[in-house]
This record gives structure tokens, C-alpha cells and sequence, in this order.
């Protein structure tokens, strides 16, 4: 199974603590060595880094580790492969554009009978039934809505589509469309928000320290994402399966999942929407 790292904030943030932890993982401490992707969003655009070596020993890794990029919205993977070779192609996470913005995309998980979902626009570069399930989607959205919709509308969609892809397996998700952070839990993700006053944290698999007071505003705010906690000395919050955390400003800016037989129950936060 693969890794997950997100990142919103509602200033442009240095990701490498985070990061670092979780390359650990990609070969190192972990058997994600088949390859990792980042994504860093810069308005509509995305920076994105891919290698089919793994993360751990990677040469393009460690240049990151040494040259920050701040981002309010960033999307990492670390790959376990179990359907496609590893490859460029075949590492997340994946990007496309819809509506004049770049879709990012990285998923955890196994999806059985993914390739008897119809792809009508989108199209597959590798082989993954991750990539299968990204260009469905788009596709799904493409047609819902012709043009850009409001975040409502689009937190609902990705609900409804996120719940039908999680009934073919197991789908642990991270998507943005640069405005919003989605992150669906299909089995296992965990996350933290991070706000003043800041404290100290140490990586769980990284020999690593830092005292955020130092490095960061009275005003900033930070919700990580990931598959498994990364630090021992914060506190981390297992997402519960089935739902869907929307993430803006780096806050949570809605928690969604559906009830039998259907119906949508929402939780949101005031907060500013887009």
C-alpha cells in the first residue's frame, strides 16, 4: 500500500519537515521505494516532482530537502506498487487540467473492476488503477458541470464520487483543484491542524526536531494530512472511513459523508469560502 502527505495553510508554508518524514518511509524506514511524486500549488498552476526511484535515496529528494518551495496547498506520494510497473508514468501524484485550473490527484489503495468505468475526455498515461479512477472523475465532473462550479456544489460531487469509487475497494484519496484540499478516508488517513501557540515536534522516523514558534506567524494555520502519523509528540486525529475532509486556508472547512440510503450529512465551519 501506498503513502499520503497533504498540506493546506493559509500562508505559503515550508512542507521539508513533513516531507522528510515521509520519504523516510519511500525505502528507508518503510517498502514504499517504487517510486514518490509532489505536487506545490502556485495559484492555479502546480510545481510537481516525480522519480520512480525511491524516495528515500533519491537525488531529486534531497534537492528538495534543501531548497524550500512554499506552497498553500501541496499533495505528496510515496508508491508501493501492486498494479503497474514502476515507472515515470506510472508515480503519483497525477495532474490534469478542468475549468482552467490544474487538477492534482494521489491515491492509496486497490480498486477492483476501476477499468469498467467508461473515460471519455481523460485518458490513462500509465498504467494504475489510481490514474483510471482520476481521469473518471474529471470525466464525471467535466460532465456535471460545464463550467466552474461553487464549492458547495463541487465539495457534494466529489462526495458522491469518492463514495462510489470507495465500494470497488479500498480508496484513500488527496485531490485539489488549487482552491480546496479533498481528502477522502476509505480505510486509514489521520490528520492535524496546526495554530498559535506552536510547540516543538519530532519526526516519528526521521532524526528530526522543530519548534514551529519559531518558524512560523501568530496567524498562521496549517492542516497536515497523512496515511499514518508522522510525529510522536503531536496530537493526530484517525479521519473517520467514509468521510470527506474539505481543507481551505488550512483549516477544515467541512467535514462530509453520506448516510444510508444516501442521504448527505455535512459539518462546516465558518470560514472563508471561495
Amino acid at each position: 500500500m501506498c503513502e499520503l502527505l497533504g498540506m493546506s495553510a493559509n500562508v505559503p508554508t515550508d512542507i521539508r519537515f513533513s516531507f522528510a518524514g515521509l520519504a523516510r518511509r519511500g525505502g528507508g524506514v518503510g517498502p514504499h521505494r517504487d517510486g514518490w511524486g509532489v505536487a506545490f500549488y502556485e495559484g492555479r498552476a502546480a510545481r510537481a516532482f516525480h522519480d520512480p526511484e525511491p524516495a528515500a535515496s533519491s537525488d531529486i529528494a534531497r534537492f528538495l530537502g534543501a531548497h524550500p518551495i512554499r506552497s498553500r496547498t501541496v499533495i505528496a506520494h510515496i508508491r508501493q506498487a501492486n498494479r503497474g510497473r514502476v515507472a515515470l508514468a506510472n508515480t503519483h501524484p497525477f495532474t490534469r487540467e478542468l475549468w482552467g485550473r490544474i487538477w492534482t490527484f494521489a491515491h492509496n489503495g486497490q480498486l477492483r473492476g476501476v477499468k469498467s468505468l467508461p473515460l471519455d475526455f481523460y485518458q490513462p498515461v500509465g498504467e494504475t488503477d489510481s490514474e483510471r479512477a482520476f481521469c473518471w472523475m474529471l470525466d464525471q465532473l467535466r460532465s456535471r458541470f460545464p463550467a466552474l462550479p461553487s464549492c458547495r456544489e463541487l465539495d457534494g460531487e466529489i462526495l458522491q464520487l469518492s463514495t462510489r469509487l470507495a465500494r470497488l475497494g479500498v480508496f484513500n484519496m488527496l485531490l485539489s483543484d488549487s482552491r480546496s484540499l479533498y481528502a477522502f478516508c476509505g480505510k486509514k488517513l489521520s490528520c492535524l491542524t496546526r495554530r498559535a501557540p506552536f510547540g516543538e515536534a519530532t519526526l516519528i522516523d526521521d532524526d528530526r526536531k522543530v519548534n514551529f514558534a519559531e518558524e512560523t506567524g501568530p496567524d498562521d494555520c496549517v492542516t497536515v494530512v497523512a496515511t499514518g502519523p508522522l510525529t510522536s509528540d503531536e496530537t493526530w486525529t484517525a479521519i473517520k472511513p467514509g468521510a470527506l475532509l474539505v481543507l481551505r486556508e488550512g483549516r477544515i472547512a467541512a467535514t462530509l459523508f453520506l448516510e444510508p440510503p444516501g442521504g448527505q450529512k455535512h459539518s462546516r465551519e465558518r470560514i472563508p469560502t471561495c
